[in-house]
């Protein structure tokens, strides 16, 4: 089992910046990926990106790719979503998201953290 908790949402301005994290605990070493969603109100839950854990390599929905950035510490257990330029429609609730292989679903989330963004 691995337990996930999110962190950083808030309010911010059009075109700020804000990074969330996620941090994770329990059988963490069968980590292969992690990865964000989120969902606004009325919405559809959306695929914000994911990386992979043992090199680091990432996949973002064509969406974000170019303003999100999403990186891990392995000795924290931490995933970081670093989103620039954000706008009103990045606003949602975001969820991270782990899975223990590349052929299952991502079947750990945190229970979200709301990002507000303001015109």
């Amino acid at each position: 089992q691995v337990h996930l908790a999110e962190s950083g949402g808030g309010l911010v301005q059009a075109g700020a910046s804000l990074r969330l994290s996620c941090a994770a605990s329990g059988r963490t070493s069968r980590t292969y990926a992690m990865g964000w969603f989120r969902q606004a109100p009325g919405k559809e839950r959306e695929f914000v990106g994911q990386i992979n854990w043992s090199d680091g390599s990432t996949f973002y929905a064509d969406s974000v790719k170019g303003r999100f950035t999403i990186s891990r510490d392995n000795t924290k257990n931490t995933m970081y979503l670093q989103m620039n330029i954000l706008t009103p429609e990045d606003a949602a609730v975001y969820y991270c998201v782990a899975k223990p292989n590349r052929d299952i679903g991502w079947i750990y989330w945190g229970r979200g953290t709301q990002v507000t963004v303001s015109s």
